[in-house]
């Protein structure tokens, strides 16, 4: 792994270089108030043994098994090969290759990622991964702006996408954009009459999740033509890539560009990150494509390699022609990705796919059976939100499993909603263990 440390004499030189006295004369622009004037209230140091025992202490604490928890963020198994190959010390680095002299193997790795994404997507073409999938979606609205040479400044988003990803959106809003909300209908999916009302000549692009944060499967076609219509730019955006193996893909609805989270694959929960995002579109839009392309070609002796073929951001070209800001991307994630997909396979991914939409609509019959009726009447795929008793969480924790979401935390006027996730982790008894707990 390559590490490279700063000494205080490199730290002093650089100073000296650049014409400063100290690190606080080089962020004295920082305001005082904004300054932590104090030392970081962390705990002593311990040794590597005590270390060990206080974070085995603390994972006692945890309940046992998988949480039926998804909302961005699911729970997979992570084969042990997966970890094992990537402690390789040519994979084992969280940094994108420049040089190709000496960094064929991740570069081919970036590349295999890029083929998967657009597999996966149905679309033309990927970028190198970017840092999660609420940053991508934001990076597609500003990409859907930018094809429209800015002359339009709206993008409609449905609020049926994950709340923290609107967030993410509208901090980004300050770029060039307004955002404009439509609300969902009875079936969990976007109302499309309110979506149609809200799209017109100045909107640059619409985006929906897919499936969406209530896990119901938005009608991707019929939203692309009501985008494209009035020529905006239609954007799906998934949370859990899992579902590709089972449903249609984006581009193959008529999406121009889709953008999500690829932590289902390869990658653990790790308290919550890092993610990995994925964002793929059509090759005509290669120009205003955020991030970076790795692209296979051969050297002079016709011999097969690989390269950057698309640095736009600000770093490699003039800052006012960058399409992003983006520094770097989530490598070593991609690259998990990339060997988890490769061991599951095209037929692998179905039946995986399958097998969670089996269990979860196992558990969603027997919920209904119990009397938690769905809270949506949409199809979904391996999450769904049910009307649950107040005490739901409790019940849960009681009964020594972990989740869901109650998702009055996001939309008070679903107080009595809860947001559960089922994956190839949940077996018979766990479920059974569930439905008990709440029926």
């Amino acid at each position: 792994m390559r590490y490279l440390p700063h000494t205080e004499s490199d730290i002093q030189e650089m100073l000296q270089k650049i014409g400063v006295k100290s690190l606080d004369e080089l962020f004295s622009t920082v305001p005082a108030s904004l300054r932590l004037n104090r030392a970081l209230a962390v705990e002593p140091s311990l040794d590597e043994r005590a270390l060990m025992d206080h974070l085995e202490a603390l994972a006692s604490k945890q309940p046992k098994g998988a949480p039926f928890l998804g909302a961005g963020a699911n729970p997979h198994h992570v084969p042990p090969s997966v970890d094992q190959l990537l402690l390789r010390g040519e994979l084992y680095t969280a940094y994108t290759p420049y040089q190709p002299e000496i960094a064929q193997g991740t570069l081919q790795i970036t590349f295999e990622f890029q083929t998967f994404v657009t597999l996966l997507t149905g679309l033309e073409i990927a970028n190198a991964s970017m840092y999660d999938g609420a940053s991508a979606a934001a990076e597609a609205a500003l990409m859907a702006v930018r094809i429209s040479g800015g002359k339009r400044t709206k993008v409609v988003v449905s609020k049926a996408l994950h709340p923290e990803y609107r967030d993410v959106v509208r901090t980004y809003h300050t770029e060039g954009f307004d955002v404009v909300e439509v609300p969902f209908g009875a079936d969990g999916r976007t109302d499309m009459a309110a979506l149609e009302a809200a799209i017109d000549e100045n909107t640059a692009g619409v985006l929906v999740g897919y499936p969406n944060f209530f896990g119901v499967v938005e009608d991707l076609g019929a939203i692309a033509k009501l985008a494209q219509a009035k020529g905006a730019i239609a954007i799906s955006c998934t949370t859990e890539a899992l579902a590709f193996g089972l449903l249609q893909s984006p581009g193959a609805q008529g999406i121009d560009v889709a953008v999500g989270e690829m932590q289902s694959f390869g990658n653990g929960l790790n308290f919550g990150g890092p993610g990995l995002g994925f964002f793929a579109t059509r090759e005509k839009f290669l120009r205003q494509f955020p991030g970076r392309v790795a692209g296979a070609t051969v050297d002079k002796t016709g011999k097969r390699g690989f390269v950057l073929t698309l640095s736009t951001r600000e770093q490699h070209i003039r800052r006012e022609k960058a399409t992003s800001n983006i520094c770097t991307n989530h490598g070593l994630n991609a690259t998990a990705a990339t060997i988890h997909l490769s061991m599951l396979g095209r037929h692998g991914l179905k039946a995986l796919a399958l097998l969670n939409y089996r269990r979860a609509r196992y558990a969603r019959e027997q919920l209904a059976a119990a009397g938690l009726k769905p809270l949506f009447s949409g199809p979904v795929f391996n999450e769904f939100a049910v009307r649950a008793p107040s005490d739901a969480i409790a019940r849960i924790t009681k009964a020594g499993l972990s989740g869901g979401l109650p998702l009055g935390r996001y939309y008070p006027e679903l107080g009595d909603g809860l947001l559960l996730c089922v994956t190839e982790l949940h077996d018979k008894a766990r479920i059974d263990a569930l439905i008990a707990a709440l029926a």
